[in-house]
């Protein structure tokens, strides 16, 4: 039930400010579930491709705020990228990828 609350947190923030899911979902999953850093990472991107991406974006859309040629090269960005990164972060140590997230964290809690 604690997979729910959690989608549903980042769900409402991804919708509100379209912030990235994973910058709650990750740490939500570390911490109230105890899984590990590398599995919150991978379990994150499994439950965002779909729900987030399709649905919230449809709502700003029908209201005419999604530039679609602007949203589809950056999903391009996006699908390259998270390859990289992807492929990059299942060879590092957990605890390598969790500092990394905390330099990030902090990095844009800075901005």
């Amino acid at each position: 039930m604690s997979y729910v609350f959690i989608g549903l947190a980042a769900g409402v923030l991804s919708g509100l400010f379209g912030i990235g899911g994973g910058v709650l979902i990750v740490p939500a999953l570390i911490y109230f579930t105890r899984m590990r850093a590398d599995t919150a990472t991978g379990t994150s991107l499994g439950a965002l491709l779909l729900p987030v991406g399709v649905l919230g974006a449809l709502s700003w859309w029908q209201r005419g705020h999604v530039d679609v040629r602007a949203s589809l090269w950056i999903a391009l960005g996006l699908a390259v990228g998270a390859w990289f990164g992807a492929q990059i972060g299942v060879r590092l140590p957990v605890q390598a990828l969790q500092r990394g997230f905390a330099v990030f964290l902090v990095a844009v809690a800075v901005q």
